[in-house]
């Protein structure tokens, strides 16, 4: 005869079921249907939302990389105009045309 937890299902009949369902409430393994179906729903409202967190963080990593490249772009710019010689300001007639860097 099977045995659970020690205990002949066979001899014990209505006692040893109730026991064993009882004991299975108690450590777990039987929850209601309701209880259930809420962990079931909570589960699938935490996987959404870390699906649109990763759909965001990828959108994010994208607009980075763009403005990063815009900043470098940015960057050569400005470091590519002319430095006026301090205190001599020129009239937009007269500035120089800046090298290109070497």
């Amino acid at each position: 005869m099977p045995e659970l937890l020690g205990i002949d299902i066979a001899q014990g009949g209505a006692v040893a079921l109730l026991t064993l369902v009882v004991l299975m409430v108690l450590t777990g393994r039987l929850v209601p249907r309701r209880t259930y179906d809420d962990l079931l729903e909570e589960r699938n409202t935490w996987r959404s939302a870390h699906t649109t967190s990763e759909e965001a963080r990828r959108l994010e990593r994208e607009q980075v990389g763009e403005l990063l490249e815009l900043s470098r772009t940015a960057d050569r710019v400005l470091t590519a105009l002319p430095h006026p010689v301090h205190g001599e300001v020129k009239a937009h007639d007269e500035m120089d045309v800046a090298q290109p860097p070497a």
